[in-house]
């Protein structure tokens, strides 16, 4: 799993690249927690090169979501494959976020 970032426009974008699962979700929570300090700016999670996302790799981008909610952030997830969309219509998380 590859995890990187930039600020553009305003917006932290962090790109995830790989299999987000279980084996990875701790240390791809770590690197994300750069994202809690988005205080003022939306969040852009980039999932073009996203493989595949287990429970794990959900509940992280859930704490994500509600601590951007929290300073009155959004967060945007851009390029869901096909399974994966599947995965957030089946859960519900599709409703949770911007998809596009």
């Amino acid at each position: 799993m590859k995890t990187t970032f930039k600020e553009e426009d305003g917006k932290f974008i962090a790109t995830l690249e790989g299999r987000l699962d279980t084996a990875v979700a701790d240390q791809t929570a770590k690197e994300l927690e750069v994202l809690n300090d988005c205080m003022g700016h939306d969040i852009v999670i980039d999932c073009e090169h996203l493989e595949y996302i287990s429970s794990s790799g959900l509940r992280i981008l859930l704490a994500i979501r509600k601590r951007a909610a929290s300073v009155n952030s959004k967060v945007t997830i851009l390029h869901l494959n096909a399974d994966i969309q599947k995965v957030f219509q089946m859960t519900g998380f599709y409703n949770l976020f911007e998809i596009k």
